[in-house]
């Protein structure tokens, strides 16, 4: 039997997203997804590989390097990102995830861009013998690895630091039932849930209506980039200057993540004591829980 696609929306759907995914992707993919859900043998890994192959499709047609060769090699690109997204909402709605398919999407996610890189840039070099394309190629590549590696490792200093305070709280009835939802990506921290009246800045507004709308506040980051430089950038023949403002548009966005890193670890310490010195308050009166 078939799922609608509000089913679909409401079991797969992450409550907020990039909005190269919000927009462009997910409406197509969830369509994608009713067709192929029936069929139990399309697993999240098999999509993983079909999306793969999309992606070396898409890397042939950059290394020919003429112009109608860089439009379908952004089609194809674009395409496979549908079918990466797809994994995804495979697994959430069939319940067929798996650590190791986890392990594989991410790994052949790199791979894939590693290799379009190579090909996009190494034949725009080919065919100007520019050395120009060899340094932006390097310049893309790192700046990539280094956007998920950052990523990766300000959700393990956060989840650290969450820890820690959570290990001081005494949960209440309601606070200890199980979570019904997915949980904030790593560089979105929820907004308060209350401000002043008259208070209400223009930042806030538009952070407000942007996730109503399921789009995240962080507005670049290694999707909006790897979908500038391989969709944007071969497309309209802006190879150089879409990769280079997409590359500060990263950065930009990377360095406020870091910074916004950066004042919660120094707030941290006092936040950590605050949560003891309340935790030592009530022991004396918690009643001691049988083992």
């Amino acid at each position: 039997m078939k799922v609608t696609l509000q089913e679909i929306r409401e079991r797969t759907y992450k409550p907020v997203d990039a909005w190269w995914t919000v927009l462009l992707v997910d409406p197509l993919a969830s369509r994608l997804v009713r067709l192929v859900a029936p069929y139990r043998w399309i697993t999240p890994n098999v999509l993983t590989l079909i999306a793969s192959i999309f992606g070396f499709g898409a890397a042939a047609c950059f290394a020919v390097g003429d112009r109608w060769a860089l439009v379908a090699g952004g089609i194809l690109f674009h395409i496979s990102f549908v079918v990466d997204c797809m994994d995804g909402k495979i697994a959430r709605l069939n319940g067929t995830g798996t650590m190791f398919g986890q392990w594989l999407d991410f790994v052949l996610d790199r791979v894939r861009v590693f290799f379009i890189a190579l090909a996009l840039f190494g034949g725009q070099y080919a065919k100007t013998h520019d050395v120009a394309f060899l340094w932006l190629m390097a310049v893309a590549i790192f700046l990539d690895l280094f956007r998920y590696l950052n990523s990766a490792q300000m959700t393990k200093v956060r989840n650290s630091m969450k820890d820690q305070i959570a290990a001081f709280r005494v949960p209440t009835p309601v606070e200890a039932e199980p979570a019904a939802g997915m949980g904030e990506p790593a560089d979105e921290m929820p907004e308060p849930a209350v401000t002043a009246p008259g208070n209400t800045s223009l930042k806030r507004r538009i952070g407000a209506t942007l996730r109503r709308n399921r789009i995240r506040t962080h507005l670049i980051s290694g999707i909006e980039y790897e979908m500038s430089v391989f969709i944007i950038a071969p497309i309209t023949g802006l190879i150089f200057p879409v990769t280079i403002a997409a590359g500060a548009g990263l950065l930009a966005f990377e360095a406020f993540l870091i910074f916004k890193l950066y004042r919660t670890c120094q707030q941290f310490p006092g936040k950590l004591a605050a949560a003891q010195a309340a935790y030592d308050e009530q022991e004396p009166d918690r009643i001691p829980s049988a083992v």
